[in-house]
C-alpha cells in the first residue's frame, strides 16, 4: 500500500504502510514501534507476524524519515508497491521475504540437525562415548553454534548496539554460555581427558556434577529454536495466502473494442470508459457496467455464494468475477486501486496489520520480560553459588532460565490468530476492518437490523395475483405487464419482470398514458386497459371494483404491500400485489442470532403493517416502524443507554449514522459506500446468514487469541521457577520453549477450518 492522505476531522493524515525486514521476535516489533512513535505527530503500529508497519503522520511528512527511523533501530524497511500496480513480470510480493527467510531457516535447520543428532546421542548414551568422543562432539557442535545460530547472534549484536535486549539476546546468550562453558571444561578442566564419560538426565540434579560439558545443549537448543522459527515463518506465509490469493485473482489481460476491431491488452493499460469483451469462461477485467449481452456471473470469489448471478444491460459487474454464460460487453468504470478487489485487499491488510488492545498488553509484557529474565538468570546463578551449590548446577540453572523464558509465544499469540482469522474471513466474503472489532464483538448482546435491503431484498416483486371470478390469470398478467411496460415506476417493473419470468407473450399496446400517483392506461386490441388504485378507477374511469377486490387491496396494504387493480370494459378483472420480499436466508439468520445470544431488533421507515409482516416471517418480536434516519440513531442510543452492547446491520446512506454510533457496525456489501465506510465489518455477499458467520468467526478468533495468550503466560509463569531451581535440563528447556511457539501457531492455524453456514438454495 503506498502512502495516501486520509481525512481525520479537520486534519489530513498521511497513511503509510512499510514492509519490515530483519525482525526476529515480538520485541523487535516493539522497539521499531517505539522508535517510529518518537517522531513528531506519528502514530505507528508494527506487526511481527505480518512483518508490516502502519504509520500515520500529518500530511506533508516525508515517508523517508520513517525508513530512516526503522534503519536507526537496526532494521530495514521499504514502502511496498501495491500488487495490482506491479508489472506482471515483477515477481515481488509483500511477503516474498517470508519465503526467503523460511528457505534460509530450513537450510540451517537441516544441516544443524544432521550435525546435532550425533552430538546428542553421544552425550545421552554412555555406550557411544568412545575414547575422545568429546572432541568429535566439539567438532560437530562448533558449526551449529556459529553458523546455525548465526541469525540469533547477529540479531543480539544489533540489539546490543542499540541498547536493547530481545528474545534473540536470550537465545544467543544461552547457546554461547553453554558452548563457552564446554570450551573451558575441555581446554582448562578435566572434560578433555581421554576416557571422559557423562550421563544426561531429563531433569536437573540439585547435587550438581563435575566434569560436565554442555555441547549437546548448545547444539540441540539451536536446532529446536530453528525448528520453531521455521514453523513460524511457514505459518505466516500460509496464513497470509488467503490475502495474496485474493489480490492475485484479477485477470491479466483483456479484449478491448477499438472501433469495430478487438485488441488484446494488459489489464494495467485499461482506462475508464474502455469497452471490454468478456466471453464465456473469461474473468471480467475490471469493475464496470454491462452495455451489451446477457449472462450469468460467478461471484463466489467475492461473495462466497456458489450460485451465479444473472446480469444484463445496465448491470454492474466486478473485476475478477467469472463470466459463465454468454458474451458480454462491459464499459470499465473503475480501474487499479479504485476497484472493488483492491478495496477488499486494503481492508484485509489493514485488519491484519492493526493491533487489538489485548495485543498491546502482550507487547508491553514482552518488552519488559527480556530484561527481567536476564536479571533472573543472574539471580539464579549467584543464588546457587551463595547457597553453596556447585558451579555446574548454578550454570545449569542460569542457562535454563535464559533458554526457557523466551517470550516468542507471547508475541505470536495475537497476530497469528488475527492473520489466519481475517484471511479465512476474506475467503468467506467477511471483511473485518481491524482487530479492535474482535473485542467489541465478544460483548455484543443486541443486533439491530435495517429492513429494506438487509432482511429483505430491497427490490419490488409481484408477490401474488388474485383474479376475479371467470378471469384467466395469464391473460390478466399479460395485459397488466403490457400496459406497465411503458412505465418506469418500480411497481410497474415488478409486474413486467413477473410476466417475463413466466415467458408470457405480451400484446402490443397503443396510446399509453401514465397518471402520477394513480395508475397507467393503454389500449390493447381496441380495448382500454387500466392498472391503478381502486379510487382512481372508479372515480375517473367509471370502472366497477367489487367488494371482493377491495377486500384484497385492503388486506395487501395492511401487510405493507402495494396493491393495484386491473380493469377493462368497465369491470375490475384482478388484483396485483407487489412488495419487497424477504431474503431466503433471513429467517435462518435470525434463528442463528438468537442461538448466539443476540436479541434481534427490526428498524424500518415503512409502515407498521409492512414491518409486522416481515417480522412475523423471520421471527422478530421487537419492531420499530416509521423510523427516520435520526430515529434509527435514537434507537441505537436508547438501547446503549439501557446498558446493551449493540451491533447494527444496514446497507443504505440512511443507515450510516446508526452504523457509526453502534458498538459494532456491519454493512451489507451490496450497500452504499457511505454505509460500508461507517461500518466495522462488511459482508460482501449481502446475505444476512453470513452476518451470523461474521459474528461467529470474530468470537472464535478472539477465543483463539485468548487461549494463545493464556498458555503463553502460563508456560512462562510455570517454567521460570523450575528453571531457576535447577530442576530442568537446558536441552529439555529449549525443546519446551520451541514447543510453546509451535503450539500458538498451530492453534491459530485451526481457524482455517472455520466453516460458514450452509443452506439449501432452490
Amino acid at each position: 500500500m503506498t502512502a495516501e492522505p486520509l481525512a481525520s476531522g479537520n486534519i489530513n493524515l498521511l497513511d503509510v504502510e512499510l514492509d519490515i525486514t530483519g525482525m526476529t521476535c515480538a520485541s523487535c516489533a516493539g522497539r521499531i514501534e517505539r522508535k517510529l512513535n518518537k517522531l513528531p505527530g506519528v502514530e505507528a503500529t508494527v506487526n511481527y507476524a505480518t512483518e508490516k508497519a502502519r504509520v500515520r503522520a500529518p500530511e506533508g511528512a516525508d515517508p523517508e524519515q520513517f525508513l530512516q527511523a526503522v534503519k536507526a533501530a537496526g532494521y530495514s524497511a521499504v514502502i511496498p508497491t501495491p500488487i495490482r500496480e506491479r508489472d506482471e513480470n515483477d515477481d515481488a510480493s509483500p511477503k516474498s521475504g517470508d519465503g526467503d527467510w523460511a528457505s534460509q531457516l530450513l537450510r540451517r535447520l537441516l544441516i544443524s540437525t544432521a550435525l546435532a543428532v550425533p552430538v546428542v546421542l553421544m552425550s545421552m548414551i554412555p555406550v557411544l562415548q568412545f575414547t575422545n568422543w568429546q572432541w568429535l562432539a566439539l567438532t560437530l557442535t562448533a558449526p551449529v553454534v556459529v553458523w546455525g545460530a548465526w541469525p540469533f547472534h547477529r540479531a543480539a549484536a544489533t540489539n546490543a548496539r542499540h541498547g536493547a535486549a530481545t528474545m534473540d539476546t536470550l537465545i544467543s546468550l544461552g547457546v554461547t554460555a553453554a558452548f563457552g562453558w564446554s570450551l573451558y571444561a575441555l581446554f582448562f578442566g578435566t572434560a578433555g581427558e581421554a576416557g571422559m564419560h557423562m550421563t544426561m538426565t531429563l531433569f536437573g540434579n540439585p547435587d550438581g556434577g563435575s566434569g560436565e560439558i554442555y555441547l549437546e545443549v548448545a547444539a540441540a537448543v539451536t536446532v529446536f529454536i530453528l525448528l520453531g522459527k521455521y514453523i513460524e515463518a511457514r505459518a505466516s506465509r500460509e496464513s497470509g495466502a488467503a490475502l495474496r490469493a485474493l489480490l492475485e485473482l484479477g485477470a491479466k489481460d483483456a479484449t478491448v473494442l477499438r472501433g469495430t476491431s478487438e485488441q488484446r491488452i494488459a489489464v494495467s493499460s485499461l482506462i475508464v470508459g474502455d469497452r471490454v469483451v468478456v466471453r464465456p469462461g473469461e474473468k471480467i477485467a475490471s469493475d464496470g457496467l454491462v452495455i451489451e449481452g446477457n449472462s450469468a456471473v460467478d461471484e463466489s470469489m467475492l461473495t462466497g455464494e456458489s450460485v451465479p448471478v444473472e446480469v444484463g444491460p445496465d448491470s454492474r459487474v466486478t473485476g475478477a468475477t467469472l463470466n459463465v454464460g454468454g458474451r458480454l460487453v462491459v464499459e470499465v468504470t473503475r480501474i487499479g486501486s479504485d476497484t472493488e478487489l483492491a478495496r477488499l485487499g486494503r481492508l484485509v491488510e489493514e485488519a491484519q496489520t492493526g493491533k487489538a488492545d489485548i495485543q498491546r498488553l502482550a507487547d508491553r509484557v514482552s518488552a519488559i520480560f527480556v530484561p527481567v529474565v536476564l536479571v533472573l538468570a543472574v539471580v539464579a546463578f549467584v543464588g546457587w553459588l551463595i547457597a553453596g551449590g556447585p558451579i555446574e548446577l548454578a550454570f545449569t540453572a542460569a542457562v535454563t532460565t535464559l533458554v526457557i523464558a523466551c517470550p516468542c509465544a507471547l508475541g505470536l499469540a495475537t497476530p497469528t490468530a488475527l492473520l489466519v482469522g481475517t484471511g479465512r474471513g476474506s475467503q468467506l466474503g467477511i471483511l473485518i476492518s481491524g482487530p479492535q472489532v474482535l473485542e467489541r464483538t465478544r460483548s455484543v448482546d443486541t443486533i439491530v437490523l435495517d429492513k429494506t435491503g438487509t432482511v429483505t431484498t430491497g427490490e419490488m416483486r409481484l408477490s401474488s395475483i388474485e383474479v376475479l371470478a371467470g378471469e384467466n390469470e395469464e391473460l390478466v398478467l399479460a395485459r397488466a405487464a403490457a400496459v406497465e411496460a411503458g412505465s418506469e415506476h418500480p411497481v410497474g417493473r415488478a409486474v413486467v419482470s413477473a410476466a417475463e419470468q413466466r415467458t408470457l407473450d405480451l400484446p402490443a399496446v397503443t396510446e399509453f398514458a401514465a397518471h402520477a400517483g394513480s395508475g397507467v392506461q393503454a389500449t390493447i386490441d381496441g380495448t382500454v386497459v387500466l392498472v391503478g388504485k381502486p379510487a382512481w378507477l372508479t372515480a375517473d374511469h367509471n370502472q366497477t371494483v367489487s367488494d371482493a377486490a377491495l377486500a384484497l387491496v385492503e388486506n395487501a396494504e395492511a401487510a405493507g404491500s402495494t396493491a393495484m387493480v386491473i380493469a377493462w370494459q368497465g369491470q375490475a378483472r384482478g388484483v396485483l400485489v407487489v412488495g419487497d420480499t424477504v431474503k431466503a436466508s433471513s429467517a435462518d439468520a435470525i434463528a442463528e442470532f438468537v442461538r448466539l445470544g443476540l436479541r434481534p431488533v427490526l428498524l424500518t421507515g415503512d409502515n407498521a403493517g409492512a414491518a409486522a409482516s416481515v417480522a412475523s416471517v423471520v421471527g422478530i418480536t421487537d419492531v420499530h416502524s416509521g423510523i427516520t434516519p435520526q430515529g434509527k440513531l435514537d434507537v441505537i442510543r436508547s438501547l446503549q443507554a439501557e446498558g446493551r452492547v449493540v451491533a447494527m446491520v444496514g446497507d443504505g446512506v440512511n443507515d450510516s449514522a446508526a452504523l457509526a454510533a453502534a458498538d459494532l457496525g456491519i454493512a451489507m456489501g451490496g450497500g452504499t459506500d457511505a454505509a460500508i465506510a461507517a461500518s466495522d465489518i462488511t459482508v460482501v455477499s449481502g446475505d444476512l446468514l453470513v452476518v451470523a458467520d461474521a459474528v461467529r468467526l470474530a468470537k472464535r478468533t478472539l477465543g483463539t487469541i485468548r487461549g494463545n495468550l493464556f498458555w503463553a503466560f502460563a508456560y512462562n509463569v510455570a517454567a521460570l521457577p523450575i528453571a531457576m531451581l535447577g530442576l530442568l535440563n537446558p536441552l529439555i528447556a529449549g525443546a519446551a520453549m520451541a514447543f510453546s511457539s509451535v503450539f500458538v501457531v498451530t492453534n491459530s492455524l485451526r481457524l482455517r477450518s472455520f466453516k460458514g453456514s450452509t443452506r439449501t438454495l432452490s
